[in-house]
């Protein structure tokens, strides 16, 4: 059995949104005490390991627990434990190697784009998502949540509740039975670029003109909403010019996300259809976009998301993902002879000016073998294959 997770968008009335916002700040203040419950108890454990236990989930649970404020208990107190539950996940996680990418846990902000919370005691009841209702609250103020989608499941354990540009969504996660695909015997490779991914059966682009039509919508909006902060200062939050400003921005913002989710969605599904075995590269990402040089393209070309959604889809359907070395000279080396460019002679993203070349073509100074440079680098890839 794999376990899945079926996203929804909920139907949430006034009185709810009252509730779960509610739930959202409370999350969040767990959370943050928690951080400083647990920062305040390993500096008191570093000066005094003999009086002072080192910190974990249990302690920090118990020190929330036993300093609960009167209006706490009007609240569920699942969100408390989860939260402290996933900050200890935090920690783990942090210091392991294993992870290097992995930050260290930070506060978080009421300004944050998505605010939500977790609970564990939530059920399917008639098709519609039931969450524990606390005690103080009564059954009139208290309703159960249906959704856009038709729900896959008939019980859930953990469920996540997020808000996110004024939308409310259900992460629930749940098992389902998948069998591997046919085998085709076939295998490809994927050179990823700014705008664009190739393989050896041609190229998609992941940054199309409509794409290209919103962003610049959201720059203007952007704009607008910077002039009206800077002549109003913090007024300008309260006027309904603004807020309307700012709706039409996070709605091109969740038109960008669907978009380009879609593209990703159905160009890895065709790869895990047509082949066997596939070829990509495991880039730095974050150190490449350090470098400033296309960082917003890298950004919005989402590498590291392609490579997630491959990776799980690999794992579900039985085929095997190949990642070639970050040091591998994809770009550099010759298909033909294995020749591999280096120092004045590389291709950089402006050619190669001591021999005229441009920044797309390939040109070998060894055996003379001409292509472009991103099908060049498709056939390194695809080298690496068995």
């Amino acid at each position: 059995m794999t376990i899945k997770t079926q996203v929804v968008k909920l139907k949430v009335n006034k009185t709810m949104q009252k509730q779960l916002d509610a739930l959202c700040d409370y999350r969040r203040y767990c959370w943050n005490k928690g951080l400083e419950t647990w920062q305040l108890m390993y500096e008191a454990h570093t000066l005094n390991k003999k009086d002072n236990p080192s910190p974990n989930e249990c302690r920090v649970r118990d020190e929330l627990v036993a300093n609960k404020a009167d209006w706490q208990y009007d609240l569920s107190a699942r969100c408390l434990q989860l939260a402290i539950k996933d900050l200890a996940n935090a920690w783990k996680n942090f210091f392991d190697k294993s992870q290097p990418d992995w930050g260290i846990p930070s506060f978080k902000s009421k300004k944050a784009p998505r605010q939500g919370f977790k609970t564990d005691r939530a059920k399917i009841v008639n098709g519609r998502l039931r969450l524990d209702r606390p005690r103080s609250i009564s059954k009139d103020s208290w309703h159960d949540l249906s959704s856009y989608e038709v729900l896959k499941m008939s019980e859930v354990k953990v469920v996540s509740i997020f808000k996110e540009k004024g939308a409310y969504y259900a992460a629930l996660p749940y098992e389902e039975e998948i069998s591997s695909k046919a085998k085709t015997y076939q295998k490809t490779a994927v050179d990823v670029n700014v705008g664009h991914f190739d393989y050896t059966d041609g190229k998609i682009n992941v940054l199309p003109a409509k794409l290209q039509k919103l962003y610049k919508r959201i720059k203007h909006y952007q704009r607008m909403l910077a002039r009206k902060r800077e002549v109003n200062g913090k007024l300008a939050t309260k006027s309904n010019n603004y807020f309307a400003v700012r709706t039409k921005l996070q709605r091109d913002y969740r038109k960008v996300a669907n978009i380009q989710n879609d593209l990703l969605q159905q160009f890895t599904t065709k790869l895990v259809d047509n082949y066997d075995q596939i070829v990509i590269e495991d880039l730095a990402v974050k150190q490449m976009m350090m470098t400033h040089v296309a960082s917003k393209g890298m950004q919005r070309s989402l590498f590291s998301r392609f490579r997630q959604i491959l990776t799980y889809k690999c794992n579900w359907y039985g085929k095997e993902l190949i990642l070639a070395d970050k040091t591998y000279p994809s770009t550099q080396r010759c298909a033909a002879c294995g020749y591999v460019k280096k120092g004045d002679k590389k291709i950089t993203l402006q050619g190669n000016k001591k021999h005229g070349t441009k920044h797309n073509e390939y040109i070998c100074y060894e055996c003379g073998y001409k292509n472009d440079r991103d099908e060049n680098a498709v056939l390194n890839l695809l080298a690496l294959a068995k």
